[in-house]
């Protein structure tokens, strides 16, 4: 089909949970549903910022539906709390796995001890999708966020918290491909247990906040934004136009699970979203089922389908 991210499919009476849904890619997630008809979840660490977030989008989106829940990916006793409490309202029908921690230069550890990009971007995401699958609806899809730096990254079973040679950067890119490799393999247990239930994955490319319109009292750019980032957006876009590839994930009728989405222009860094192929390594079955395995025995957390 083709496809407008001016014109989202009707998501009326559809409930999305985004994680990370109170700050940037996330955020706009949240409001292209919310205007698409759905209601929509923001799942954060910060009250006060997801607050700020939901004053944003119900000024953006008057008649949204949307409220919060606080998560904090990394630390399990957060995700087991926020999936009982999402469990409770009822079905979900999107689950957007947003959230992530982003390369900081220095190592750091989760509350459980994980290193932070893996234990937050993959493993508190894995955590909770696991537990609310008994609570999605039926047609009920999730969609993970990957990077373009995962085609660069290889997972080291031997060190997957990242104890030796630390390089943040290829930290993160192997958090990511550890992500696409479970959206993979999620898709695939769903499929063999013959559940509708559908898992794709998307990229932003490249979204820098500069490009970002203003949501004010979320962000209001100062005056010189402009000009300092128009440079950028040769190649670059803003988070709203980064957003598009996880919203078509979330609700093209016609997407397949297993599939994965990103802009289509040059490089993959911006344009209209369209289906992409992951890099071979996000396809090694054998690596995704260990990383299943060794992920359950890490979190404690186990597939009941």
């Amino acid at each position: 089909m083709t496809w407008d991210p001016l014109a989202v499919p009707a998501q009326d009476g559809r409930t999305a949970v985004i994680t990370g849904g109170n700050a940037g890619i996330g955020y706009h997630v949240a409001e292209q549903l919310a205007r698409a008809g759905a209601r929509v979840v923001l799942a954060g660490r910060s009250a006060e910022r997801t607050r700020t977030a939901l004053d944003a989008l119900r000024a953006a989106v008057p008649d949204a539906w949307a409220t919060d829940v606080r998560l904090d990916l990394a630390d399990l006793v957060s995700v087991r709390r926020a999936a009982e409490q999402l469990a409770a309202a009822g079905p979900v029908d999107l689950l957007v796995n947003n959230a992530g921690v982003t390369a900081s230069g220095k190592r750091a550890e989760t509350a459980q001890g994980f290193e932070l990009m893996f234990g937050t971007n993959h493993l508190g995401h894995f955590a909770l999708t696991l537990l609310l699958t008994p609570a999605m609806s039926p047609e009920a899809r999730v969609v993970s966020l990957g990077s373009l730096t995962h085609s660069r990254a290889r997972l080291d079973f031997d060190d997957l918290q990242s104890r030796s040679g630390y390089r943040s950067m290829a930290v993160y890119g192997r958090s990511k491909l550890a992500v696409l490799l479970f959206a993979a393999e999620l898709d695939r247990r769903l499929r063999a247990e013959g559940r509708t239930v559908t898992s794709v994955a998307a990229h932003p490319g490249w979204a820098v906040q500069g490009l970002t319109p203003a949501r004010p009292p979320l962000w209001q750019p100062g005056p010189l934004a402009a000009v300092r980032s128009a440079p950028l957006a040769v190649l670059a876009q803003g988070k709203d136009r980064g957003a598009w590839s996880v919203v078509r994930a979330a609700t093209d009728p016609d997407a397949l699970g297993g599939q994965y989405f990103g802009p289509r222009g040059a490089g993959s860094l911006k344009g209209w979203p369209t289906v992409q192929v992951a890099a071979e390594s996000a396809h090694d079955r054998a690596a995704a089922a260990r990383l299943w395995a060794v992920s359950e025995d890490l979190t404690g957390v186990r597939w009941e389908g």
